[in-house]
Protein backbone atom coordinates (compact mmCIF):
# COMPACT_ATOMS: atom_id res chain seq x y z
CA UNK A 1 0.00 0.00 0.00
CA UNK A 2 3.18 3.00 0.66
CA UNK A 3 4.85 1.65 -2.66
CA UNK A 4 1.37 2.04 -4.06
CA UNK A 5 1.34 5.59 -2.58
CA UNK A 6 4.63 6.88 -3.17
CA UNK A 7 4.31 5.73 -6.69
CA UNK A 8 1.30 7.58 -7.28
CA UNK A 9 2.89 10.83 -5.58
CA UNK A 10 5.89 10.40 -7.51
CA UNK A 11 3.64 9.98 -10.58
CA UNK A 12 2.24 13.42 -9.99
CA UNK A 13 5.43 15.57 -8.68
CA UNK A 14 7.36 14.23 -12.19
CA UNK A 15 3.77 15.45 -13.65
CA UNK A 16 3.81 19.20 -12.11
CA UNK A 17 7.96 19.39 -12.63
CA UNK A 18 7.62 18.31 -15.85
CA UNK A 19 4.56 20.78 -16.98
CA UNK A 20 6.72 23.68 -15.56
CA UNK A 21 9.98 22.99 -16.89
CA UNK A 22 7.98 22.95 -20.71
CA UNK A 23 4.36 21.99 -21.96
CA UNK A 24 3.21 18.18 -22.54
CA UNK A 25 2.68 17.00 -26.25
CA UNK A 26 -0.24 15.27 -24.21
CA UNK A 27 -1.88 18.86 -23.38
CA UNK A 28 -2.53 20.00 -26.75
CA UNK A 29 -5.40 17.12 -27.88
CA UNK A 30 -7.05 18.28 -24.59
CA UNK A 31 -7.39 21.92 -24.94
CA UNK A 32 -8.30 21.82 -28.66
CA UNK A 33 -11.70 20.55 -27.87
CA UNK A 34 -12.35 22.74 -25.38
CA UNK A 35 -11.81 25.96 -27.19
CA UNK A 36 -13.64 24.76 -30.00
CA UNK A 37 -17.13 24.39 -27.83
CA UNK A 38 -16.46 28.10 -26.39
CA UNK A 39 -15.87 28.88 -29.92
CA UNK A 40 -19.08 27.33 -31.28
CA UNK A 41 -20.67 29.06 -27.89
CA UNK A 42 -19.56 31.71 -28.17
CA UNK A 43 -21.05 31.76 -31.74
CA UNK A 44 -24.68 30.63 -30.98
CA UNK A 45 -24.74 34.17 -28.82
CA UNK A 46 -23.62 36.20 -31.60
CA UNK A 47 -26.30 34.57 -33.59
CA UNK A 48 -29.11 37.19 -35.06
CA UNK A 49 -32.12 35.73 -35.02
CA UNK A 50 -34.00 35.38 -38.52
CA UNK A 51 -37.77 36.57 -37.38
CA UNK A 52 -37.77 39.37 -34.32
CA UNK A 53 -41.48 40.15 -33.09
CA UNK A 54 -41.86 43.71 -31.15
CA UNK A 55 -45.63 44.03 -29.19
CA UNK A 56 -46.84 48.05 -30.42
CA UNK A 57 -49.73 47.96 -28.64
CA UNK A 58 -51.95 46.05 -26.48
CA UNK A 59 -54.86 46.10 -24.11
CA UNK A 60 -58.57 45.91 -23.97
CA UNK A 61 -61.62 47.22 -26.07
CA UNK A 62 -65.42 46.86 -25.97
CA UNK A 63 -64.50 44.26 -23.44
CA UNK A 64 -61.86 42.23 -25.83
CA UNK A 65 -58.06 41.94 -26.00
CA UNK A 66 -56.26 43.69 -28.40
CA UNK A 67 -52.86 44.00 -29.72
CA UNK A 68 -50.70 45.10 -33.18
CA UNK A 69 -47.17 43.49 -33.51
CA UNK A 70 -44.62 43.55 -35.77
CA UNK A 71 -42.88 40.81 -36.83
CA UNK A 72 -39.55 40.94 -38.77
CA UNK A 73 -38.06 38.54 -41.24
CA UNK A 74 -34.46 38.96 -41.99
CA UNK A 75 -35.04 36.73 -44.97
CA UNK A 76 -37.87 36.04 -47.40
CA UNK A 77 -39.64 32.85 -45.66
CA UNK A 78 -40.18 29.56 -46.75
CA UNK A 79 -43.92 29.86 -48.44
CA UNK A 80 -44.00 33.60 -49.27
CA UNK A 81 -43.42 34.81 -52.80
CA UNK A 82 -42.97 38.03 -53.95
CA UNK A 83 -45.81 40.11 -55.25
CA UNK A 84 -46.20 41.04 -59.28
CA UNK A 85 -46.10 45.01 -59.78
CA UNK A 86 -48.75 46.37 -62.47
CA UNK A 87 -46.29 46.31 -65.13
CA UNK A 88 -45.48 42.74 -65.00
CA UNK A 89 -42.02 42.78 -62.81
CA UNK A 90 -41.25 41.16 -59.16
CA UNK A 91 -41.63 43.32 -56.55
CA UNK A 92 -38.07 44.29 -54.77
CA UNK A 93 -37.10 42.98 -51.41
CA UNK A 94 -35.16 40.70 -49.61
CA UNK A 95 -36.68 40.96 -46.53
CA UNK A 96 -40.34 40.79 -45.10
CA UNK A 97 -42.20 42.97 -42.46
CA UNK A 98 -45.55 41.87 -41.10
CA UNK A 99 -48.22 43.66 -39.28
CA UNK A 100 -50.18 41.35 -36.75
CA UNK A 101 -53.58 42.64 -35.57
CA UNK A 102 -55.96 40.76 -33.07
CA UNK A 103 -59.40 41.61 -31.61
CA UNK A 104 -60.61 39.07 -29.53
CA UNK A 105 -58.11 36.73 -30.39
CA UNK A 106 -59.29 37.21 -34.15
CA UNK A 107 -56.65 38.47 -36.16
CA UNK A 108 -57.49 41.01 -38.47
CA UNK A 109 -57.44 40.04 -42.83
CA UNK A 110 -56.89 36.24 -41.41
CA UNK A 111 -59.17 35.08 -44.66
CA UNK A 112 -56.12 36.98 -46.60
CA UNK A 113 -54.00 33.84 -45.68
CA UNK A 114 -50.41 33.56 -43.42
CA UNK A 115 -49.00 36.27 -45.29
CA UNK A 116 -51.54 38.89 -45.34
CA UNK A 117 -50.64 42.66 -44.14
CA UNK A 118 -47.38 41.64 -45.02
CA UNK A 119 -44.87 43.61 -47.24
CA UNK A 120 -41.80 43.24 -48.79
CA UNK A 121 -38.49 45.26 -47.60
CA UNK A 122 -35.28 45.55 -48.02
CA UNK A 123 -32.67 45.03 -45.38
CA UNK A 124 -33.65 46.65 -42.27
CA UNK A 125 -33.89 50.44 -43.39
CA UNK A 126 -36.52 50.20 -45.91
CA UNK A 127 -37.65 53.87 -46.16
CA UNK A 128 -40.74 52.49 -48.00
CA UNK A 129 -42.27 51.21 -45.17
CA UNK A 130 -43.10 54.71 -43.13
CA UNK A 131 -45.53 56.67 -43.59
CA UNK A 132 -48.39 54.71 -43.76
CA UNK A 133 -51.59 55.16 -41.61
CA UNK A 134 -54.68 53.10 -41.82
CA UNK A 135 -58.07 51.79 -39.55
CA UNK A 136 -58.36 48.18 -39.24
CA UNK A 137 -61.35 46.40 -37.82
CA UNK A 138 -63.21 42.73 -38.12
CA UNK A 139 -66.04 44.02 -39.81
CA UNK A 140 -66.93 46.66 -43.09
CA UNK A 141 -63.43 46.98 -43.59
CA UNK A 142 -62.79 48.69 -40.19
CA UNK A 143 -65.50 51.56 -40.63
CA UNK A 144 -67.36 49.73 -37.94
CA UNK A 145 -67.40 47.48 -34.54
CA UNK A 146 -63.94 47.89 -32.29
CA UNK A 147 -61.25 49.42 -34.64
CA UNK A 148 -57.52 49.69 -34.55
CA UNK A 149 -55.64 52.89 -35.81
CA UNK A 150 -52.25 51.82 -36.70
CA UNK A 151 -49.71 53.90 -37.51
CA UNK A 152 -45.96 53.42 -39.23
CA UNK A 153 -44.71 56.48 -39.12
CA UNK A 154 -41.71 58.83 -40.06
CA UNK A 155 -38.36 59.18 -37.79
CA UNK A 156 -39.49 61.57 -36.05
CA UNK A 157 -42.38 60.90 -34.99
CA UNK A 158 -43.23 60.17 -30.74
CA UNK A 159 -46.37 59.10 -30.44
CA UNK A 160 -49.82 59.88 -32.16
CA UNK A 161 -53.37 61.27 -30.84
CA UNK A 162 -56.87 59.81 -31.75
CA UNK A 163 -59.31 62.59 -30.94
CA UNK A 164 -63.36 61.38 -30.71
CA UNK A 165 -66.51 62.72 -31.15
CA UNK A 166 -67.67 61.95 -27.42
CA UNK A 167 -64.57 64.56 -26.43
CA UNK A 168 -62.33 62.05 -25.25
CA UNK A 169 -58.51 61.62 -27.28
CA UNK A 170 -56.30 58.08 -27.00
CA UNK A 171 -52.70 58.47 -27.50
CA UNK A 172 -50.16 55.87 -28.30
CA UNK A 173 -46.14 55.85 -28.37
CA UNK A 174 -44.18 54.72 -31.11
CA UNK A 175 -42.61 51.65 -31.02
CA UNK A 176 -39.44 50.38 -32.85
CA UNK A 177 -38.28 46.59 -34.44
CA UNK A 178 -35.08 46.06 -32.19
CA UNK A 179 -32.32 46.42 -34.82
CA UNK A 180 -34.41 48.18 -37.79
CA UNK A 181 -35.80 51.23 -38.73
CA UNK A 182 -39.36 50.05 -38.77
CA UNK A 183 -41.29 51.05 -36.32
CA UNK A 184 -45.35 51.88 -35.40
CA UNK A 185 -48.07 53.23 -32.90
CA UNK A 186 -51.39 51.49 -32.37
CA UNK A 187 -54.61 52.72 -30.64
CA UNK A 188 -57.85 50.88 -30.43
CA UNK A 189 -61.04 52.93 -31.21
CA UNK A 190 -64.51 51.49 -29.52
CA UNK A 191 -67.36 50.82 -30.83
CA UNK A 192 -69.75 53.49 -32.08
CA UNK A 193 -66.90 56.41 -31.75
CA UNK A 194 -66.32 58.70 -34.76
CA UNK A 195 -62.69 59.44 -34.58
CA UNK A 196 -62.33 63.59 -35.57
CA UNK A 197 -58.64 64.00 -36.01
CA UNK A 198 -55.35 61.88 -35.81
CA UNK A 199 -52.03 64.36 -34.97
CA UNK A 200 -48.75 63.14 -34.59
CA UNK A 201 -46.05 65.02 -32.50
CA UNK A 202 -42.33 64.29 -32.18
CA UNK A 203 -40.55 64.20 -28.44
CA UNK A 204 -40.68 68.12 -28.19
CA UNK A 205 -44.62 67.94 -28.92
CA UNK A 206 -44.40 70.01 -32.02
CA UNK A 207 -47.59 68.60 -33.98
CA UNK A 208 -46.07 67.14 -37.57
CA UNK A 209 -49.21 65.87 -38.89
CA UNK A 210 -52.83 66.87 -38.90
CA UNK A 211 -55.62 64.81 -40.75
CA UNK A 212 -59.28 64.67 -40.38
CA UNK A 213 -59.76 62.12 -42.57
CA UNK A 214 -61.11 59.40 -40.97
CA UNK A 215 -64.75 58.65 -39.44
Amino acid sequence: MAAVAVAALGGVSFGASASEAAPSPAAHPASAPASAVAERSASAHRQVPQVVTQVIGRGRVDGHRWSVALEFHRTLPKGYTLPTLPDGSTAPGTSLLCQRMYIGGVRIDHQGGRWADCQPVTGTQDPHASGELGLWGLHDKGLSGSRLMVSNPEADVAYGVVSLSDGTQVKAATVTVPGTTYRAWAAAIRDGRTITAVDQYDIHHKRLTHDTNWR
